[in-house]
């Protein structure tokens, strides 16, 4: 089983910033992709990397909830959007007994390759965007 020290050893091997929040509890900041908030809790057996990309927006939900279920189905190797707390998320876990670097790197690149990818059909949500949008096309 990985312990907290592992886990910290593996985000010094990153040569990204983080920041240590609470035991088993850090935020990582991937500079060179500019996604500064991966949080990454570990709870023995399982490690959560969990980044907010947004509030859930006031107007279109229902069209950003059947874009993040798409991208799930067809764009997620691993990890999946959500919504916790009124927010959109991106989450992936893993299980921390066998845990390696290279799984551990992999996870903190798939969230912010995904981040890169959908960010300019996600963003058009954010702060009522997409109602800007769909009136100024009528």
């Amino acid at each position: 089983m990985r312990t907290n020290e592992d886990i910290e050893g593996y985000l010094i091997e990153l040569s990204l910033p983080y920041e240590k929040l609470d035991e088993g509890l850090w935020m990582v900041n991937n500079e060179v992709d500019h996604v500064d908030n991966i949080l990454v809790n570990h709870s023995p057996p399982i490690i959560t990397f969990v980044v907010k990309l947004m509030d859930v927006p006031s107007t279109h939900q229902p069209e950003l909830f059947e874009q993040l279920l798409r991208l799930n189905g067809t764009e997620m190797v691993a990890g999946a959007y959500g919504i916790e707390e009124g927010n959109v998320v991106l989450v992936d876990t893993l299980q921390s007994e066998n845990l390696d670097y290279n799984e551990f790197f992999a996870s903190i690149e798939s969230l912010s390759l995904a981040i890169r990818q959908h960010y300019s059909v996600l963003k058009k949500y954010r702060l009522g965007a997409a109602s800007s949008e769909s009136a100024s096309n009528e």
